[in-house]
């Protein structure tokens, strides 16, 4: 009962800062998606294509997901210094594999016939692409950078290693002075704060997916 009401009265008393963290952290996750689908779509569409040239792309884009996330921060200090740069661009890396993976997945596996319906009509293939290919693509699209929203919120955390925003922050500086006062609190308040994030980011998705997925594409 003493843990809880402590936890509680960290909480009280630093909750400007920790809304602030939290605030951060969403921030960040959400530009970093938003960038690594940008990116992760545009190659998937120069790839989809062709075979040897998708199968580079994820290829790559498994290679660098294999660097331990710790390690790959660290590569990021001699080159941009620490703070939201580093923090932001680790992060976009590690958040592509995912969208690039279902990118190329769901377009390679667009049905021939929808394709071939759509040339007859005499669509070009930018039109093909946009009206036809994308759209029936989507729902696994959706599900790459659901799955790479998630990804992105836990590995965020690390970002305090880099002095990145966010609630990793608390994280950080509780392990730092494990047996301190507070110490346990302030992983405890990261921790839970990041879990309640990973919720919202994938609510916010079931929303998204129900008004941009057409009915009869829907799970």
């Amino acid at each position: 009962m003493g843990g809880a009401v402590g936890f509680l009265s960290y909480v009280a008393e630093n909750a400007g800062l920790l809304l602030f963290e939290f605030y951060q952290q969403a921030s960040m996750v959400f530009q970093c998606v938003l960038l690594a689908a940008i990116i992760g779509i545009t190659l998937a569409i120069v790839s989809y294509r062709t075979p040897w040239l998708a199968g580079l792309t994820t290829g790559t884009a498994s290679v660098i997901f294999t660097i331990p996330s710790l390690a790959l921060f660290g590569l990021m200090i001699p080159v941009f210094g620490l703070g939201v740069t580093p923090s932001v661009i680790a992060l976009t890396i590690y958040a592509l594999l995912p969208i690039v993976r279902n990118a190329i997945v769901g377009l390679s596996t667009v049905d021939p016939s929808m394709v071939d319906a759509a040339r007859g009509m005499g669509m070009n293939r930018v039109a093909i692409l946009t009206r036809v290919e994308l759209p029936l693509a989507w729902p696994v699209v959706l599900t790459g950078i659901r799955v790479a929203t998630q990804l992105t919120v836990g590995v965020g955390a690390i970002a305090a290693y880099v002095s990145g925003p966010g609630l990793g922050d608390q994280i950080f500086s509780g392990l730092a002075r494990l047996g301190g006062a507070n110490s346990l609190n302030a992983i405890l308040a990261g921790t839970i704060g990041i879990i309640i994030l990973a919720l919202l980011f994938d609510a916010a998705f079931v929303v998204i997916g129900r008004f941009t997925t057409a009915r009869g594409l829907r799970v």
